[in-house]
């Protein structure tokens, strides 16, 4: 199986980009659902997030993804996430819903 990691972390914010919504899963529903089944099973803060991530990236090794490219992908899209982060800060925080 052939993966384009360009295609996966390339996205225009289209309603219809699928990165964005990829995005906006994971923002709505699975981080606050690993948040509630670590507090629910006295699991440390963040470890479904951390051991998670790596089983995902492991199941791409798995199918033949180097781990070269998938060191470069990471780096670029945590630089993503911080300048977002960053962004975020100097506007007051994340976004809270519509007004």
């Amino acid at each position: 199986m052939d993966i384009d990691l360009e295609e996966l972390v390339q996205h225009d914010s289209a309603e219809d980009c699928p990165v964005c919504r990829a995005q906006d899963l994971i923002a709505a529903a699975l981080l606050p659902a690993a948040a509630a089944w670590e507090a629910s099973n006295d699991l440390p803060r963040f470890s479904l997030a951390l051991h998670g991530a790596v089983e995902f990236l492991g199941a791409m090794l798995a199918e033949g993804v180097p781990r070269d490219a998938l060191d470069e992908i990471v780096s670029r899209l945590l630089d993503d996430v911080e300048i977002r982060i960053a962004e975020d800060d100097v506007m007051g925080g994340p976004p809270q819903g519509s007004a």
